[in-house]
């Protein structure tokens, strides 16, 4: 099989959430522990951090490999979804899996996977852990898929986990109180390892103490460790941070949401360092300022142009959009253009509900399964307050909205995943 061809089948024959959503989700590990076994278990041959939360775990968990990238370590990376290439998924220092290396994957455990009728992702996960192992990667940075509990990476044994925080998402899998999806969450808190947890509200620090505790795992709250100060957006892009314990520091990634973040990195970094990890002040700030160099990462606030201002992002529930909503009405725009489109199993009202009123809006769909039609999307945001004209397409709606703009114009492209992926697909 040709490398399209193996994709195209993993996509077809495996259910993937990412395409189709709730008839893709698997609720228990057998899949994963027979192929765990059937590997040999290739996850105990290196070091693990586990990285989970609703928001903040892909920005927190590239950051990450880039500052133990920058120190000198070999890096496995493991994260979801994928924009363009499945391949992002799988990384090592910031290099994807080779195409051959998932043709034979296939071709050669195809006979013993099938009967199984694994989903994608617990497919998947088996061969990063694989992977990670060939590649004789010394500390792997495991982003959870969906959940925490009954997620396929939560095989591992970490030195560290992190949850960055919880608000609603996937409430038809993981539960419609913050304390149910919590519960969810902290169930990647492990024995006597060390969790550090970003945010919390009065009805998740409960449970967060209560498993911490269950688990004998030193709890650390890093909002309460209060490391930045204060954050600035920077002229070229990215943010300047005004830190407690690292004097000024500039991060990359420009989204307001990164100051969150940053601050639960950093608390990161500190008990890495004392469970001893070799990490040095110039590693983490070129971690900070090179993570797409040195991870690919992508979509994240990410400036595609000037003059108009273009800007994408993947936030795509309320906790994510509220603060692009924020950023937005900090910025100065003649115009400000919003290209938006969302899935079917979102919080579609809430995320409408925080967006600008005074926007121009470009609704689209993505070309995925689970992507809301743009027409009913239209017609929701209408009664929202919302007005815009709907396209079939992302292209046809960043082609119309790019028409439209004059140079001092904002034009905004987001509201999932599945949208910023088919712009950066089809017209980048």
């Amino acid at each position: 099989m040709t490398y399209k061809e193996t994709t195209e089948y993993l996509f077809d024959s495996t259910p993937l959430f990412q395409y189709i959503g709730k008839e893709a989700y698997k609720e228990g590990l057998s899949n994963t522990w027979a192929l765990d076994e059937h590997f040999g278990h290739p996850h105990q041959n290196f070091r693990c951090i586990h990285i989970g939360g609703t928001n903040g775990k892909g920005s927190c968990s590239h950051t990450l490999a880039a500052i133990l990238q920058a120190a000198g370590y070999k890096v496995g990376l493991y994260t979801s979804p994928h924009l363009v290439d499945f391949r992002e998924r799988i990384r090592v220092n910031g290099d994807m899996i080779p195409e051959q290396r998932v043709i034979d994957f296939v071709e050669q455990e195809r006979s013993f996977f099938e009967p199984l009728r694994p989903s994608f992702f617990e497919l998947t996960t088996a061969l990063a852990f694989l992977y990670f192992a060939e590649c004789k990667i010394d500390i792997a940075v495991i982003e959870v898929g969906l959940g925490g509990r009954l997620d396929c990476t939560n095989i591992i044994t970490p030195d560290l986990s992190v949850i960055t925080n919880i608000s609603f998402d996937h409430v038809q899998f993981l539960g419609n109180t913050l304390s149910q999806i919590a519960v969810e969450k902290a169930g990647i808190i492990k024995k006597n390892t060390p969790v550090i947890i970003g945010e919390t509200t009065p009805e998740t620090r409960a449970i967060f103490t209560n498993k911490a505790k269950e688990m004998n795992a030193l709890l650390i709250f890093a909002e309460e460790e209060k490391e930045i100060i204060s954050s600035t957006s920077a002229n070229k892009g990215g943010r300047i941070y005004q830190t407690r314990s690292w004097g000024e520091l500039y991060g990359e990634l420009g989204g307001l949401y990164q100051e969150k973040n940053t601050n639960t990195l950093l608390c990161v970094v500190r008990l890495l360092r004392s469970i001893g990890y070799t990490i040095h002040d110039e590693h983490l700030r070129d971690g900070f300022s090179h993570v797409s160099k040195r991870t690919g990462l992508r979509g994240r606030w990410q400036v595609l142009g000037t003059s108009p201002l273009i800007i994408c992002d993947t936030g795509h529930n309320t906790g994510g959009i509220q603060y692009i909503a924020q950023q937005l009405s900090e910025l100065s725009a003649k115009t400000l253009r919003i290209i938006l489109g969302m899935v079917n199993d979102k919080d579609i009202h809430g995320v409408l509900a925080t967006l600008p009123a005074h926007a121009t809006y470009y609704f689209t769909k993505a070309n995925v399964k689970r992507a809301l039609p743009e027409l009913e999307l239209q017609n929701i945001a209408t009664r929202t307050g919302l007005k815009g004209v709907s396209y079939p397409s992302v292209k046809e709606a960043y082609t119309q909205a790019c028409a439209e703009a004059t140079p001092e114009d904002i034009i905004f492209i987001g509201g999932s995943t599945f949208i910023v992926a088919d712009l950066l697909a089809t017209c980048f």
